[in-house]
């Protein structure tokens, strides 16, 4: 049996590919960043031609780092960023249009619209999702009606609509298959969880052609080979799941009650709920976690957070008050404390538990003496408070106290973070051994599928504990805190409404 297992992840800033060994370690890591395109304000889009090109690219170099060859690579598992949406030309294998990333805002109108005619209680019912831009649906809507000739070629079967996973998975097989995962076919806004099928009554409103949609498939199953050209041999692709999904499968979260919160671009808090769906009162999503090729669909409850590290990022980039973003966690502990200062960062509005189209980015509570260190502060503990948000609304829904939150993603390398993190919920941040839990989820999935990994036992026994982040503050310092959290919410939410 071949050695390693690859892993594909593509990310909404950044394409990187990672080999694991048995033990569930990494051998070698590539990355690459490519642009982020904001053609008018609220629009960000994505070329998926970079996307692919530095996905392929990566995945070339991550062999070579490991001194390996495609022959010792057992399978291929791939996770993605979520609800991006792309739109291309079975023919010519061309995409229409730049890929319309999840954080876009360019179709709130329409979901206020849906809204006003009370479809919004069908898509929440038949799809566990809250009626938002940010999932794919309303973009495919926008794209079939803005590009020319798009709708005309849409319904003579010429066109295909993905996300991330099966464009990649289009490229990667030379167009011998359209597919997605059950956890990605979740984010659409187009797919109904209980019956696990396309949603006729969706497509139909949205006005989106089923010729267009993506055969949906488990998570973990041996789906075909890669076109042979691509990397000398060809190589079993085996595994699919979304980005955050994956990340809960990396994290071992098997059990019904454990969750997981991921601080990437966003931050994306999950909480297994098993083989039932558990309706949100509270603003969250109810999605599908994953599905083994011989098991029943697992699913969750999910707090989705829209900034999180690009928060960190806007500091290097825009303001430049900092040229890497491990310099945030010594700014930050030049203070005390954050001196009343609060960052809201709705960039592109606030995801859960609030759902505002219109909110936008705010910093309050400024003094003639406040500085760099406190904006950086700020910006860090916007993360914790958005989780602590999230995490409330869980826990009323489901009725299970958080005991300890498992984290993972590039920010909680910021020890200030995750202390800070422990503190504002008042339990433990268990941060593991190997952070990069997204990458290993899929590599799970796929190791699953082609018997590399005989069981999910196996799996769970993998996992190990680098370091645990008790909480130390008092729990009346917590809760003003956070009410000055709450106060800031406030003034950033509506904003940019008419």
């Amino acid at each position: 049996m071949a050695d390693y297992i690859l892993a594909l992840d593509q990310g909404t800033t950044s394409s990187r590919a990672i080999v694991f060994d048995h033990n569930g370690q990494i051998v070698a890591l590539a990355q690459q960043e490519f642009p982020q395109r904001y053609p008018q304000p609220g629009w960000v889009e994505h070329n998926p031609a970079q996307i692919w090109e530095t996905q392929y690219a990566v995945a070339q170099q991550v062999l070579k780092k490991a001194q390996i060859t495609a022959g010792d690579v057992a399978a291929i598992g791939i996770t993605n960023q979520r609800e991006t949406t792309v739109i291309w030309d079975r023919e010519t294998g061309e995409p229409i249009h730049n890929a319309i990333v999840w954080q876009d805002r360019r179709t709130a109108r329409f979901c206020d619209q849906l809204k006003a005619e009370g479809f919004d209680r069908i898509i929440r019912e038949k799809t566990g999702l809250v009626t938002d831009a940010y999932f794919s649906g309303t973009k495919v809507t926008w794209l079939l009606d803005n590009v020319p000739g798009a709708r005309a070629k849409a319904e003579r079967g010429r066109l295909a609509f993905g996300t991330i996973d099966s464009y990649l998975i289009w490229k990667l097989t030379e167009g011998a298959l359209h597919i997605t995962d059950i956890s990605n076919a979740s984010r659409t806004m187009l797919y109904d969880i209980h019956k696990n099928w396309w949603s006729t009554t969706i497509t139909k409103r949205l006005d989106i052609p089923q010729s267009i949609l993506p055969q949906v498939v488990p998570s973990s199953m041996v789906y075909r080979e890669t076109a042979a050209a691509l990397f000398g041999t060809p190589i079993t692709l085996a595994g699919i799941a979304g980005d955050q999904q994956a990340a809960t499968f990396g994290q071992v979260c098997f059990e019904p009650g454990m969750a997981k919160n991921t601080y990437g671009t966003g931050c994306f808090l999950l909480l297994n709920t098993g083989s039932k769906t558990v309706e949100s009162h509270n603003n969250l999503l109810t999605t599908a976690a994953w599905k083994l090729e011989n098991g029943p669909e697992q699913y969750a409850l999910e707090g989705s957070i829209f900034i999180a590290g690009a928060a960190i990022q806007w500091l290097r980039d825009e303001l430049q008050i900092i040229k890497d973003a491990s310099e945030t966690q010594a700014l930050a502990e030049q203070l005390d404390s954050n001196e009343g200062v609060y960052l809201v960062p709705a960039f592109v509005g606030l995801g859960a538990p609030y759902w505002d189209q219109y909110a936008r980015g705010t910093i309050v509570g400024l003094t003639r003496g406040a500085g760099r260190a406190h904006i950086a502060r700020a910006a860090l503990e916007s993360i914790a408070y958005q989780t602590r948000d999230v995490a409330a609304a869980m826990q009323a829904d489901s009725g299970l106290d958080l005991q300890t939150l498992r984290v993972d993603g590039g920010a909680v390398r910021n020890d200030f973070l995750m202390q800070f993190q422990a503190d504002i919920l008042g339990v433990p941040v268990q941060r593991p051994a190997v952070t990069e839990t997204t990458a290993l989820g899929a590599a799970y999935l796929a190791g699953l599928a082609t018997g590399f990994w005989s069981s999910q036992a196996e799996i769970a026994a993998q996992w190990r504990v680098e370091r645990t982040f008790e909480p130390r503050m008092s729990a009346d310092q917590r809760d003003q805190l956070y009410a000055g959290w709450q106060r800031a919410v406030e003034r950033a939410k509506g904003w940019a409404q008419d």
